[in-house]
């Protein structure tokens, strides 16, 4: 029986780090080339938008890289909804949007 839980638990432990590992995969100097349309509104303290309604932009450096991907994905997919966030993910890869979630998550101040 010892034997048994000793296997579970390093399989949920290799399971872990495993998940985490591939979870952050992303390039933040590949995400640096790929920041052009999210600078011209998400890298403008106060930045207010029209479109569709007016509201402020949030600025997304230092934000998470967990809450970065699952957002940009479900923009892409359609889940989340903000027409221009929707046009402008839907173009994205998962490797595109790890890219920039790595590169948003570090240290830049944009």
């Amino acid at each position: 029986m010892q034997n048994i839980t000793n296997l579970l638990r390093t399989m949920a432990f290799s399971a872990l780090f495993v998940a985490s590992s591939t979870f952050a995969a992303g390039d933040p100097a590949a995400g640096a080339q790929l920041n052009a349309q999210c600078q011209g509104c998400h890298g403008i303290d106060g930045f207010k938008t029209a479109f569709p309604t007016v509201y402020s932009v949030p600025k997304i450096g230092g934000q998470s890289y967990d809450y970065l991907v699952v957002a940009l994905k479900a923009y892409r997919d359609g889940d989340r909804t903000n027409e221009t966030m929707h046009a402008i993910a839907s173009s994205l890869s998962d490797q595109d949007i790890d890219d920039l979630a790595a590169y948003y998550s570090g240290d830049q101040k944009d």
